[in-house]
């Protein structure tokens, strides 16, 4: 049974970057680069091969589009793209390199590659997950480390130490299974919809359950301007005024860490800082981000309790908690949590992401606040942006 059976069974930020990408740079072209963080070996080539084979045997089907219509930032230009959209197979490479490693090369018009990487993300996981631990195994487990989250956040309700708790399901990318993820769903909706639990990153799932698709933009946005005719100096600029030109006051939460938060606030100035609804944090200390990111606010005039921080980076019910109480006085706070619900059965899960390495034949580097979380094949083009941006 085929792991991916949908198109929109892909994270939220992919379709609107699509659209973006579509009106205002229909004729670039990147590469990717597949990266296992923790070094888990993942040799099923032949498996991975033939769900990539299904993969690009999909297309959006009429109800689909439907929802998608209803979605009112989504232009009929772009809907109709996505009626004959499909992933060509030609663009993306899978191989075993000398040390029986994983090797993933997706290569191609920016526009007809950018809606591999999540499916693809979620094929791998769930290949190596289901050789790590069977899924009825893993489902006993799953649901007993749920049952304690669960538990952990219902008790803190009941005793009101956490007023406006919100969260929301980042998990596509490196779940179980598509099975354990629309699981961990249920149980999420029936316990905490619709005050805590606000919404999904999978847009099949938001869809099915009527949940509110979550999402922006990811690191590939502000990584691609570095090569697309601009300054290295303006391009974290260039591509939050693009991002405003295509949506107007909607999709308001940036991603703060590409080339590291303290060269990101250098460019975050009163006008960026009113036109955005907050930032998300995805690498580095959070604590100290978001008190750095409190005193921008205040340093600009602008009251801190008007934005929003959104804390994704390895976030789970405890370290949300924290999180919360230490801030949600100052500012707006949400998370979404990943791979604490949605791969949480008793395995290891593999770390794993696909970065653009490359955009019109040039690198491009994400540069983050934790240590092994960058991204980048030219170490001279990475020193190079290093300097501009004084990190």
């Amino acid at each position: 049974m085929a792991i991916i059976k949908s198109l929109l069974d892909t994270d939220f930020y992919k379709l609107t970057m699509a659209q973006a990408v579509l009106h205002q740079y229909p004729a670039v072209t990147v590469r990717y680069k597949f990266k296992c963080r923790n070094d888990k070996k993942i040799p099923y080539l032949d498996e991975i091969n033939q769900e990539i084979d299904h993969l690009c045997s999909l297309r959006f089907q009429d109800e689909e589009i439907r929802y998608l219509s209803t979605i009112s930032f989504f232009k009929a230009d772009f809907i109709d793209y996505l009626r004959l959209f499909q992933l060509n197979r030609k663009y993306i490479k899978v191989s075993l390199d000398d040390n029986q490693s994983l090797k993933i090369d997706i290569e191609g018009p920016w526009i007809s590659t950018i809606l591999f990487e999540v499916p693809v993300l979620a094929i791998v996981s769930e290949v190596y997950s289901r050789h790590q631990m069977d899924p009825e195994t893993a489902f006993q487990n799953g649901h007993k480390n749920l049952e304690k989250k669960t538990t952990y956040l219902t008790d803190l309700l009941k005793t009101g130490q956490v007023p406006g708790f919100r969260f929301a399901d980042f998990g596509t990318r490196r779940r179980y299974s598509r099975k354990w993820h629309a699981a961990v769903l249920d149980v999420l909706r029936s316990k905490f919809r619709p005050h805590l639990f606000v919404g999904t990153t999978n847009v099949n799932y938001a869809m099915r359950y009527k949940l509110k698709p979550i999402g922006t933009m990811s690191h590939e946005w502000l990584m691609a301007h570095q090569q697309l005719g601009i300054r290295f100096a303006d391009s974290q600029m260039a591509a939050l005024n693009d991002w405003v030109k295509e949506y107007r006051g909607d999709l308001g939460i940036v991603l703060s860490d590409v080339v590291g938060f303290k060269a990101f606030l250098r460019d975050f100035d009163l006008y960026f800082a009113k036109l955005f609804d907050g930032c998300r944090h995805d690498s580095g200390d959070p604590v100290s981000w978001c008190v750095k990111l409190i005193e921008h606010y205040d340093k600009l005039g602008i009251d801190p309790l008007t934005k929003s921080a959104v804390f994704t980076d390895s976030i789970n019910f405890e370290t949300a908690v924290e999180l919360h109480q230490t801030f949600h006085e100052m500012i707006k706070v949400s998370f979404g949590i990943g791979t604490q619900l949605t791969n949480d059965v008793g395995i290891v899960p593999a770390d794993i992401v696909i970065k653009m390495v490359e955009c019109n034949g040039q690198p491009v580097a994400k540069i983050c606040d934790s240590d092994g979380r960058g991204m980048c094949e030219d170490p001279e083009f990475e020193a190079y942006l290093k300097k501009v941006y004084q990190i």
